[in-house]
């Protein structure tokens, strides 16, 4: 079902459209100005609505045959006339809302999960199963491969566009995020590491520099972007320990020089030095560089942090339920999660 409640005079929220679709509905988006509502659903059409002036009517306009599977993800661009879409049949697809017709279709190697959308540039970013996000160009009929950014060990659960500062925040099945300088020409990635379950929403504040995220086990966190934070190291890769110079278990030659035993290879999160477990026996948090709770660093990293480097620059709420979605109305101030208990 698809339903529209509206705030009654005592304050409680009571449903004044109800329509049953023919099957389940996974995305949705509401177009605010012209009060038209897509709707993606397991199927993998996208259907459309007209909703009246006093939201107690909807009329059907069209369906779209936007996909062969489940629809992940819709978006709406008015200035274009067409509707984006993902879905779980692995790729893009943008049609036309006027006639109707399909424009294009992108494929990828697994399941598009999320899409965000530059309605100035028509840039399309989608995140999917594999762990990784895919820049399009789309144009009328056709689109072009921009980059692809690799960074999350986990399925991509959900993205966010800045197209003022140029920014895109990534959160994953991994438990982090990545904000991606997409303007910035070094192309510079932060990681923030703070939720202990799957990040499922992000909200990017523009006007406080702030970023909101809430994970599946009802985690929300508000992160200070309004600092100069460090950028994670690439991990370096040794065949023995870059502190004590003992072997790694796979350098079999340097064992039977030495006569030792290999040991297995860790890392420094704030170095990126491979080390041993002796030469990295300590833990700290690091927020400059998004290490919100304790991570494993090198002997040599952990006496460089000061106390004062171990100040959080995020703040952590217990949202009360697993959040499935969150959706901000910045200018009033209020935040809407929905979960998997049924419960808005």
């Amino acid at each position: 079902t698809i339903r529209v409640w509206l705030k009654r005079d005592s304050g409680q929220y009571w449903p004044s459209i109800y329509h049953t679709m023919a099957s389940p509905c996974s995305a949705l988006a509401y177009h605010h100005d012209s009060r038209r509502v897509f709707v993606g659903q397991d199927n993998g059409a996208v259907m459309e609505f007209h909703v009246s002036e006093d939201f107690n009517k909807m009329n059907f306009i069209k369906t779209y045959p936007a996909h062969q599977n489940r629809v992940s993800a819709i978006i709406f661009s008015l200035a274009a006339e067409w509707v984006i879409s993902t879905g779980h049949d692995k790729c893009v697809s943008w049609m036309c809302t006027r006639s109707g017709n399909m424009l294009g279709r992108h494929f990828f190697t697994s399941w598009a999960s999320c899409l965000q959308y530059d309605f100035d540039t028509q840039y399309a970013f989608v995140g999917d199963y594999s762990g990784q996000i895919t820049l399009l160009k789309l144009e009328q009929s056709s689109c072009s491969v921009i980059t692809t950014l690799k960074g999350h060990e986990g399925s991509i659960a959900c993205l966010w566009w800045d197209p003022i500062q140029r920014l895109l925040f990534s959160g994953a099945s991994d438990n982090s995020i990545i904000m991606w300088d997409i303007g910035g020409r070094k192309g510079r990635t932060l990681l923030l590491q703070g939720h202990h379950d799957r990040v499922q929403s992000l909200c990017y504040l523009q006007l406080t520099r702030q970023l909101v995220s809430c994970s599946s086990d009802g985690g929300i966190a508000v992160w200070n972007m309004d600092v100069s934070r460090e950028e994670a190291p690439q991990w370096l890769e040794s065949d023995s320990c870059q502190k004590c110079e003992q072997p790694f278990f796979w350098n079999i030659k340097q064992m039977w020089d030495t006569k030792t035993l290999g040991l297995r290879q860790h890392h420094c999160r704030k170095c990126g030095q491979a080390v041993c477990g002796k030469c990295s026996s300590k833990r700290s948090s690091y927020p400059v560089m998004g290490f919100e709770f304790q991570v494993r660093v090198c002997d040599s990293c952990y006496d460089s942090i000061k106390d004062e480097d171990r100040t959080s620059l995020a703040t952590f709420h217990e949202g009360k339920h697993n959040i499935s979605h969150m959706s901000m109305d910045i200018a009033r101030g209020l935040m809407v999660t929905c979960g998997t208990d049924r419960v808005v």
